[in-house]
This record gives C-alpha cells, sequence and structure tokens, in this order.
C-alpha cells in the first residue's frame, strides 16, 4: 500500500500547446482526483489568459501560474488581469509571480534587470494592496502605483519564485509563499523552507506555502531518463538561479534533482519532499508517453 500524503498535496504541472489542449488537460486532472494545475509563462500560452478559460470551463480547480513575470507589465495591470481571472474561474487562482531571467529581460525584452530584489519589493507593495481591493499609493525609486481597481473578486493566492535569502524573506514577509522549480530536498530542508518560515513569523504571517516542482519518470530505463532529463532540461543548469540551487545539492544538472525510477523510489522521494516542509508538490511528467502516463498514474495513487 502507497503511504498517505495527507500533509502534502499532490498537484500536477503541465504546459499544453493549445488553449484546447489545456482545458481537456485541466479536466482530466479534476477527473483524476487531483485539486491543483500548474501551468508556466514561458514562449508558450499567456498562462493568465489560458487559465480563464480553462477554470470557466472546469469550475472547482485550484490553477497556478508557475510563473508569471513581473518585468513584462505594470502591477496595476498585473492586479487588474489576476483579479479578471478569478472572477471567471470564480476563485482557486494561484498567482505565481517571479522575475524570470537577464538573459529575457535584458536580452529578449530590452529592459533593465537591476537590482532584481529592489523591483521585487516596490511591486509587491503595489501589488498586494490591489489585489486585496484597496487603494494604493506606492512611490519607489523605479515603480509607482496611484489608485484603485473597481473588480469584485477573491483575493488570489501570491506565491513569489524565491531562491536567494533576501527573495525568500521578502516572500515571507509579503507573499503567501513560494514555488521552485529544480530545488532538490536538501536545500529544502537547510535554505529555502527556513528562511521563508522565519520572515513569515517575524512578520506575523501564517506559515508560507511551499511549492515544489520537479521532474518525475515512472520507468524501468532509469539511465535512458536520466540522459533525457539532461537534455530537456538543460537550460536549467545553466540559467544563474537554478545553477545557485543545483551547487547547493551537489548535484551537477537537472538529473540530478529530476525524481526518476520506480515506484517505490518515487514515493520515497516524494515523501522526503513531504519531511522537509514541503506543502504542495506538483509533479511534471516526462519521458516517453507510456511513461508519463505510468507517473500520472503513480501520482492518482499517492494523491489517493
Amino acid at each position: 500500500m502507497l503511504p498517505s500524503m495527507d500533509s502534502m498535496e499532490i498537484a500536477i504541472f503541465g504546459q499544453p500547446p493549445t488553449v484546447d489542449r489545456l482545458v481537456d488537460e485541466v479536466r482530466q486532472v479534476k477527473d483524476d482526483g487531483f485539486s491543483t494545475y500548474v501551468t508556466p509563462q514561458i514562449f508558450g500560452l499567456d498562462a493568465l489568459t489560458a487559465l480563464a478559460v480553462a477554470g470557466n470551463h472546469v469550475p472547482g480547480m485550484r490553477l497556478g501560474t508557475g510563473v508569471v513575470p513581473t518585468y513584462r507589465q505594470h502591477p496595476m495591470m498585473m492586479a487588474q488581469q489576476a483579479l479578471t481571472v478569478n472572477q471567471a474561474i470564480g476563485g482557486g487562482l494561484l498567482l505565481g509571480i517571479g522575475l524570470s531571467h537577464q538573459v529575457v529581460v535584458e536580452g529578449m525584452w530590452g529592459l533593465s534587470y537591476e537590482k532584481p530584489l529592489r523591483h521585487m519589493r516596490e511591486f509587491l507593495a503595489a501589488l498586494m494592496p490591489l489585489l486585496d481591493g484597496e487603494q494604493v499609493r506606492a512611490e519607489g525609486e523605479t515603480l509607482v502605483a496611484r489608485g484603485g481597481l473597481e473588480i469584485r473578486a477573491d483575493r488570489p493566492e501570491v506565491v513569489l519564485a524565491a531562491l536567494g535569502p533576501k527573495m525568500l524573506q521578502l516572500a515571507g514577509r509579503e507573499a503567501d509563499g513560494t514555488l521552485t522549480w529544480m530545488v532538490g530536498p536538501r536545500t529544502l530542508e537547510s535554505h529555502i523552507v527556513p528562511t521563508i518560515s522565519k520572515a513569515a513569523t517575524g512578520a506575523g504571517r501564517p506559515a508560507p506555502q511551499v511549492l515544489v516542482s520537479l521532474p518525475v519518470c515512472l520507468t524501468d530505463a532509469p539511465d535512458v531518463a536520466r540522459k533525457a532529463a539532461a537534455e530537456e532540461f538543460a537550460i536549467y543548469g545553466q540559467l544563474p538561479s537554478y545553477r545557485a540551487m543545483l551547487d547547493r545539492e551537489n548535484a551537477a544538472g537537472p538529473e540530478d534533482v529530476a525524481i526518476i525510477g520506480t515506484a517505490a523510489e518515487i514515493t520515497e522521494r516524494i515523501e522526503e519532499l513531504q519531511s522537509v516542509g514541503t506543502t504542495s508538490f506538483a509533479a511534471n511528467a516526462f519521458g516517453t508517453p507510456e511513461e508519463k502516463q505510468a507517473t500520472r498514474e503513480l501520482m492518482k495513487a499517492l494523491h489517493g
């Protein structure tokens, strides 16, 4: 019998290429008994727009972005969009936000990536009151927001993609938690969880959410799967923020933090994530179609 994950939610991470496919996937995830689905904001679908459509077709799901870059729009516009989506889906939006990366912000968008912590601090100072339905007057060094919004919608949960200590402290003080990618259990236990938890406690806030996402492959050919992970996720071994987390984990590359193996081995790895303070685990199934399906079935069994 597989163990219970009562203290940790199992969620699904997906990245379909079309809105119709995303709607179908969210519907299947709900039918499989999961309550949370997370999709990224990279170079495919606009995550918030796609989730508004999916949540309208498949109500009752907690739908998350993993994550929307903050540099791409003003915090008032992001608040307006997030509240609109939360109204459209009847509540349940998990708004994951993050900096993106210097190579994207400067190299692709032509924007300044100077002092990213300052940027996020000023962004949250404007975003969070607006999501709470309040008037805002935030005047920082680089961001100004004055006024309010006229949207009747519940405030979405907000999690910040935070990896460095100062960003984790900011997430603990100002947001509802963090969402990580390519972070292993040792780093979660020694760095992520204690840093954000201490900041939340110091600010008098509830215990933060720690939503962890990693590649998962149920397989009888682990060496092949490791090679596939090294190739498919290679970029994450090169981007500085993820590289720093892999180094903390003593991992050569993404293949060393990917969860690969038999059902028993994967279950043990996920139990370890639970034991170090993960509150939600979003499985990103990879491998052959058969391996992806087997991985999903295992996640269903663990979700229970």
